[in-house]
């Protein structure tokens, strides 16, 4: 399938990208496109964000569209920064201001109270109207320092309590305590919150487009999340 990616992410575009044509798909960037769209998440819920963007996209490119809100939701903080995750310093996209206030929020915290967890909406919509919304959650925690060079946004600062086996549909314990940003792609595809959005969107794809039954309704949408995260 063709989509576009509401982003303007390029980490996040990168991941998109990735993981989609990993599955079969081709995907564009908005940019590619010659889209311009920057929509206002207003959303209460990572869900309500994705479908904010997805839609919005879709409706000007009257083309089959995937977005994901995503963020970090940790237990010390009451869940906090969640959907604001990428604004939390009160700027949008300052990845370096958002971990610093991060690690200063959770400063004397010790290492069994940082549970945390990545959790990803991943929203496709279709030009007649129809839509679908895709959960996926990874455990973990927060470390005490940022680690690695391969993520983007807290990726540093991420610990998963498990992590991919490359070339296989297997994961491992998480022994080493290596942050998103320490893994290579394969071994965080297969274990982070994007990944098992896109994973279960994949699952589902093919009865989601058989469904004619929300046929034009703005609002008819599906919304399946992840029960099981491990």
């Amino acid at each position: 399938m063709n989509f576009i990616a509401a982003t303007n992410n390029p980490g996040k575009m990168a991941e998109l990208r990735r993981i989609l044509e990993r599955m079969g798909h081709t995907v564009q960037s908005q940019r590619e496109a010659g889209l311009t769209l920057d929509p206002e998440e207003t959303g209460a819920t990572f869900a309500e964000n994705a479908c904010i963007k997805a839609r919005a996209v879709c409706e000007a490119a009257a083309q089959p569209t995937v977005a994901d809100d995503s963020g970090l939701c940790v237990d010390a903080l009451d869940g906090a920064p969640g959907v604001h995750s990428a604004r939390y310093c009160g700027r949008h996209g300052d990845d370096e201001a958002n971990n610093d206030k991060l690690l200063a929020e959770l400063a004397g915290v010790p290492e069994d109270a940082r549970a945390a967890r990545f959790v990803s909406s991943v929203c496709v919509w279709l030009p007649d109207g129809r839509h679908a919304t895709f959960e996926g959650v990874c455990p973990g925690r927060v470390g005490f320092e940022r680690r690695g060079t391969n993520g983007f946004g807290y990726d540093p600062l991420f610990i998963p309590d498990r992590v991919g086996v490359p070339g296989t549909p297997d994961t491992v314990e998480n022994t080493q305590g290596r942050s998103y940003a320490e893994l290579s792609a394969g071994e965080k595809d297969a274990i982070s919150h994007r990944g098992r959005a896109m994973a279960r969107m994949e699952r589902e794809l093919e009865r989601f487009l058989a469904d004619k039954s929300v046929l034009g309704m703005a609002s008819g949408g599906v919304d399946i999340k992840e029960k099981d995260p491990s």
